[in-house]
């Protein structure tokens, strides 16, 4: 069953057809990247509808769906819709603007469009249970990460920049395999740490500094996710004590973890050791979140979290504690979620590293 079966299979009857026009949708469907195409889908089959500038490779690369050259592309959707009888199209109504919503309804006379959220939450539902093909994918892209983060423990010393250390790692993801970045890297020493999404600028490392780095990779259109904190030079005994707490929180969730278990009870286990410790008003964000197609997808472990983990879904693991004007310590590896416990797809070392 390819992924247009799988979709017809969740979505609620009297769904016809389907318009997917979201770029990370359309690639999920299609396995195309570009910037720009229409896909129409029908119980019995789909279509891409692409310009001019991806037409060539889309011959090539889609393989479930009928790839159409895009020329006037309202008379082409209105002629697939009454060639395969539709009266009902769906719209994703997570992504599309009302806008575009406005100019669909306006165009198309050959079905009624259905502005519910049906289309987007039967493609959550497919995308948020990771097929093998996708966690190879999403493997791949963390094992060039955590090759990454060994050459820059290399580069890390005093004297170098926030900015250096972000671009040592960039540079080598993306000369060892990396399609593109996860999203812009985090690179942060010394007081700067206690900012969980710090932007890295000119800050220099010091003797002494803690220096935290959130970062991934991209492969094939899936994402990676990884947060390491490493000292250069000795820590003080506060900094270890908390580098200590944090290890023990994800520890404690990466061992609770499992199918059947919920989001927000796997957050509690983190934040209570956090919070034992005294350090729970500096646990400001959610434990974990999704990883795919997207760096932030479903299911998210947070303390409002009604998400119920189910066999092959993949979460984050990221507990931290941010003492403002004096550092700050996250520790993130993801997972896969199995019967009976995870499978942790991060292999990099997280005991306390000292430069």
């Amino acid at each position: 069953m390819n992924k247009f079966e799988k979709l017809f299979s969740v979505l609620p009857d009297g769904v016809d057809a389907a318009l997917i026009t979201a770029d990370v949708n359309r690639r999920y469907f299609t396995g195309m990247k570009s910037s720009a195409g229409t896909v129409l889908a029908f119980k019995d089959k789909a279509y891409l509808i692409i310009d001019f500038r991806y037409i060539e490779a889309a011959t090539k690369k889609v393989k479930d769906a009928e790839v159409i050259l895009q020329e006037k592309l309202f008379d082409q959707l209105n002629e697939l819709l009454k060639k395969h009888g539709a009266k009902t199209l769906a719209i994703e109504s997570d992504t599309m603007t009302v806008s575009e919503l406005n100019m669909y309804k306006e165009r198309i006379c050959e079905a009624q469009i259905v502005s519910s959220s049906a289309l987007s939450e039967a493609i959550g539902k497919l995308r948020i249970v990771k097929s093998r093909e996708e966690i190879e994918k999403i493997i791949k892209a963390q094992r060039i990460a955590e090759a990454a983060f060994e050459n820059v423990l290399n580069f890390i010393k005093p004297g170098v920049t926030e900015k250096e250390i972000g671009l040592c790692l960039d540079y080598y993801m993306l000369r060892n395999g990396a399609e593109g970045l996860s999203f812009d890297t985090i690179a942060l020493t010394g007081a700067n740490t206690s900012l969980p999404h710090g932007v890295p600028g000119e800050s220099v490392v010091k003797d002494g500094d803690f220096v935290l780095m959130d970062y991934g990779a991209t492969y094939d259109g899936y994402h990676s996710d990884m947060t390491r904190t490493v000292c250069v030079g000795k820590p003080t005994e506060k900094m270890e004590q908390v580098y200590n707490t944090v290890l023990e929180a994800q520890l404690k969730s990466l061992e609770f973890i499992k199918a059947g278990v919920s989001g927000s009870d796997a957050d509690k286990v983190a934040r209570d050791i956090i919070t034992k410790a005294g350090y729970g008003k500096m646990f400001g964000h959610s434990l974990g979140h999704g990883v795919g197609m997207e760096i932030h997808e479903t299911p998210n472990a947070s303390p409002s979290s009604k998400h119920i983990f189910e066999e092959n879904m993949i979460v984050t693991v990221e507990p931290g504690i941010y003492i403002p004007d004096e550092f700050g310590v996250r520790i993130e590896d993801f997972v896969i979620v199995t019967a009976d416990g995870c499978e942790n797809m991060t292999r990099a070392k997280k005991s306390l590293i000292s430069l």
